[in-house]
Protein backbone atom coordinates (compact mmCIF):
# COMPACT_ATOMS: atom_id res chain seq x y z
CA UNK A 1 0.00 0.00 0.00
CA UNK A 2 1.49 3.33 -1.01
CA UNK A 3 1.07 6.60 0.84
CA UNK A 4 0.37 8.76 -2.21
CA UNK A 5 -2.64 10.87 -3.06
CA UNK A 6 -5.93 9.37 -2.05
CA UNK A 7 -7.93 8.09 -4.97
CA UNK A 8 -10.43 10.71 -6.02
CA UNK A 9 -13.71 9.63 -7.54
CA UNK A 10 -14.11 10.56 -11.20
CA UNK A 11 -15.91 13.83 -11.74
CA UNK A 12 -19.40 13.62 -13.13
CA UNK A 13 -21.17 15.90 -15.55
CA UNK A 14 -23.20 18.45 -13.59
CA UNK A 15 -26.68 18.33 -15.14
CA UNK A 16 -27.93 21.37 -13.24
CA UNK A 17 -24.93 23.31 -14.56
CA UNK A 18 -25.85 22.29 -18.10
CA UNK A 19 -29.43 23.49 -17.56
CA UNK A 20 -28.17 26.81 -16.20
CA UNK A 21 -25.82 27.18 -19.18
CA UNK A 22 -28.73 26.52 -21.55
CA UNK A 23 -30.93 29.07 -19.78
CA UNK A 24 -28.17 31.69 -19.92
CA UNK A 25 -27.68 31.04 -23.63
CA UNK A 26 -31.43 31.25 -24.24
CA UNK A 27 -31.64 34.54 -22.36
CA UNK A 28 -28.75 35.91 -24.42
CA UNK A 29 -30.51 34.86 -27.63
CA UNK A 30 -33.77 36.50 -26.52
CA UNK A 31 -31.92 39.75 -25.75
CA UNK A 32 -30.26 39.83 -29.15
CA UNK A 33 -33.53 38.95 -30.93
CA UNK A 34 -35.48 41.57 -28.97
CA UNK A 35 -32.86 44.28 -29.51
CA UNK A 36 -33.28 43.90 -33.27
CA UNK A 37 -36.75 45.41 -32.89
CA UNK A 38 -35.48 48.62 -31.31
CA UNK A 39 -35.57 51.61 -33.58
CA UNK A 40 -32.44 53.69 -33.71
CA UNK A 41 -32.59 57.42 -34.28
CA UNK A 42 -28.80 57.69 -34.25
CA UNK A 43 -27.34 58.85 -37.53
CA UNK A 44 -23.96 57.38 -36.70
CA UNK A 45 -22.41 55.41 -33.87
CA UNK A 46 -24.33 53.18 -31.56
CA UNK A 47 -28.03 53.34 -30.93
CA UNK A 48 -30.21 51.89 -28.18
CA UNK A 49 -29.85 48.37 -29.54
CA UNK A 50 -26.15 48.24 -28.61
CA UNK A 51 -26.52 47.77 -24.85
CA UNK A 52 -28.73 44.66 -24.97
CA UNK A 53 -26.18 43.09 -27.31
CA UNK A 54 -23.38 43.90 -24.85
CA UNK A 55 -25.36 42.31 -22.01
CA UNK A 56 -26.22 39.33 -24.22
CA UNK A 57 -22.53 38.88 -25.03
CA UNK A 58 -21.73 38.74 -21.32
CA UNK A 59 -24.51 36.21 -20.77
CA UNK A 60 -23.22 34.13 -23.68
CA UNK A 61 -19.72 34.10 -22.16
CA UNK A 62 -21.18 33.03 -18.82
CA UNK A 63 -23.14 30.28 -20.59
CA UNK A 64 -20.02 28.98 -22.33
CA UNK A 65 -17.99 29.01 -19.12
CA UNK A 66 -20.77 27.34 -17.17
CA UNK A 67 -21.18 24.72 -19.91
CA UNK A 68 -17.48 23.86 -19.87
CA UNK A 69 -17.34 23.68 -16.07
CA UNK A 70 -20.50 21.55 -16.00
CA UNK A 71 -19.00 19.08 -18.48
CA UNK A 72 -15.77 18.88 -16.49
CA UNK A 73 -17.61 18.61 -13.18
CA UNK A 74 -15.79 21.68 -11.87
CA UNK A 75 -18.83 23.49 -10.49
CA UNK A 76 -18.87 23.80 -6.71
CA UNK A 77 -21.19 21.61 -4.68
CA UNK A 78 -24.47 23.31 -3.96
CA UNK A 79 -25.58 23.93 -0.44
CA UNK A 80 -28.89 22.62 0.76
CA UNK A 81 -31.50 25.29 0.29
CA UNK A 82 -34.51 26.48 2.20
CA UNK A 83 -37.33 27.40 -0.22
CA UNK A 84 -39.09 29.75 2.25
CA UNK A 85 -36.89 32.83 1.57
CA UNK A 86 -37.24 32.38 -2.19
CA UNK A 87 -41.02 32.06 -1.85
CA UNK A 88 -41.16 35.19 0.33
CA UNK A 89 -39.22 37.21 -2.24
CA UNK A 90 -41.45 35.91 -5.04
CA UNK A 91 -44.50 36.91 -2.99
CA UNK A 92 -42.96 40.37 -2.61
CA UNK A 93 -42.44 40.67 -6.37
CA UNK A 94 -46.01 39.51 -7.00
CA UNK A 95 -47.27 42.10 -4.51
CA UNK A 96 -45.19 44.80 -6.22
CA UNK A 97 -46.73 43.97 -9.59
CA UNK A 98 -50.26 43.67 -8.19
CA UNK A 99 -50.14 46.88 -6.16
CA UNK A 100 -48.83 48.89 -9.11
CA UNK A 101 -51.24 47.16 -11.47
CA UNK A 102 -54.25 48.02 -9.30
CA UNK A 103 -53.16 51.64 -8.85
CA UNK A 104 -51.65 51.43 -5.37
CA UNK A 105 -48.56 53.35 -6.44
CA UNK A 106 -44.82 53.11 -6.11
CA UNK A 107 -44.54 53.78 -2.38
CA UNK A 108 -46.87 51.00 -1.25
CA UNK A 109 -45.56 48.56 -3.85
CA UNK A 110 -41.89 48.96 -2.98
CA UNK A 111 -42.71 48.95 0.72
CA UNK A 112 -44.38 45.56 0.33
CA UNK A 113 -41.32 44.26 -1.52
CA UNK A 114 -38.99 45.65 1.17
CA UNK A 115 -40.92 44.03 4.02
CA UNK A 116 -41.16 40.61 2.36
CA UNK A 117 -37.48 40.68 1.38
CA UNK A 118 -36.37 41.60 4.90
CA UNK A 119 -38.53 38.75 6.22
CA UNK A 120 -36.88 36.43 3.70
CA UNK A 121 -33.50 37.38 5.16
CA UNK A 122 -34.70 36.44 8.62
CA UNK A 123 -35.77 39.76 10.06
CA UNK A 124 -38.99 39.55 12.05
CA UNK A 125 -39.60 43.21 12.99
CA UNK A 126 -42.38 43.66 10.44
CA UNK A 127 -43.81 46.90 11.86
CA UNK A 128 -40.39 48.58 12.06
CA UNK A 129 -39.55 47.30 8.56
CA UNK A 130 -42.83 48.72 7.23
CA UNK A 131 -42.02 52.14 8.73
CA UNK A 132 -38.49 52.05 7.31
CA UNK A 133 -39.86 50.92 3.92
CA UNK A 134 -42.46 53.68 3.77
CA UNK A 135 -39.87 56.33 4.67
CA UNK A 136 -37.30 55.07 2.16
CA UNK A 137 -39.87 54.58 -0.61
CA UNK A 138 -41.21 58.09 -0.05
CA UNK A 139 -37.72 59.59 -0.23
CA UNK A 140 -36.95 57.62 -3.39
CA UNK A 141 -40.25 58.67 -4.95
CA UNK A 142 -39.59 62.34 -4.13
CA UNK A 143 -36.05 62.12 -5.52
CA UNK A 144 -37.27 60.67 -8.81
CA UNK A 145 -40.34 62.89 -9.04
CA UNK A 146 -38.93 66.25 -7.95
CA UNK A 147 -35.18 66.08 -8.55
CA UNK A 148 -35.00 63.91 -11.66
CA UNK A 149 -38.50 64.78 -12.94
CA UNK A 150 -39.14 61.14 -13.77
CA UNK A 151 -42.62 59.83 -13.13
CA UNK A 152 -43.07 56.67 -11.11
CA UNK A 153 -46.42 54.91 -10.74
CA UNK A 154 -48.66 57.14 -8.65
CA UNK A 155 -51.18 55.96 -6.11
CA UNK A 156 -53.04 57.50 -3.21
CA UNK A 157 -49.91 58.27 -1.17
CA UNK A 158 -48.09 59.84 -4.10
CA UNK A 159 -51.06 62.14 -4.78
CA UNK A 160 -50.77 63.48 -1.22
CA UNK A 161 -47.18 64.60 -1.81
Amino acid sequence: MTSGDPVQPPRRVDRAGLVIAALLAALAAVLVWDSRGLQSAAMYGMGPEAMPVVVASGLALLAIGNFIDALRGNLPARESSDPVPVVLILIGLALLIAIIGFGGGFILATSALFVTTSAAFGRRAILIDAIIALAMSTLIYLAFDRLLTLSLPAGPLERLL
